[in-house]
């Protein structure tokens, strides 16, 4: 069986990151929340996370700043980014700053689940093929390394 996945709520709403894990925590998720960038910088650099859900405004940071300072994870943590003030410019930077979603608040939690469920779907296709790759690289390396040593 596999893990349950582990999400990592950033919002400086106390409200709403407890709303968020108590719904997410329900569905079978592990959970752990951040009220600033600083606080969830320093949480992914001692865990992996298979799922960020970053506000993008945060008190020391703007959310989408915060994803390129977060650490990555293999397979790719992904990012959703949840706005309560929605622009076309906060979606243009979302997206050229590779966060794979982005949903505006108040959240629906029905499309907050099926956004985080299609990229839990996809990251593990993304660790499968990675895995695939892996293994192929190993059993071509010692194919060479035979025929090396066999001539």
């Amino acid at each position: 069986m596999d893990k349950p996945a582990r999400i990592l709520i950033v919002d400086d709403d106390a409200d709403i990151r407890e709303s968020l894990k108590a719904i997410l925590s329900d569905e079978g998720y592990l959970v752990d929340v951040a009220a600033n960038g600083a606080e969830a910088i320093s949480k992914t650099e001692s865990a992996v996370y298979n799922v960020a859900l970053i506000d993008i405004r945060l008190p020391d940071m703007v959310g989408t700043e915060l994803l390129n300072r977060m650490r990555e994870t293999v397979p790719k943590m992904r990012k959703i980014m949840l706005t309560g003030y929605p622009t076309l410019d906060n979606a243009i930077d979302a997206v050229n700053l590779k966060a794979d979603a982005y949903l505006v608040k108040p959240v629906n939690v029905e499309k907050l689940l099926i956004t985080i469920r299609t990229h839990l779907a996809l990251q593990q296709a993304e660790r499968r093929y990675n895995e695939e790759k892996v293994v192929e690289f190993i059993e071509t390396r010692i194919r060479e390394i035979e025929e090396t040593h066999s001539s």
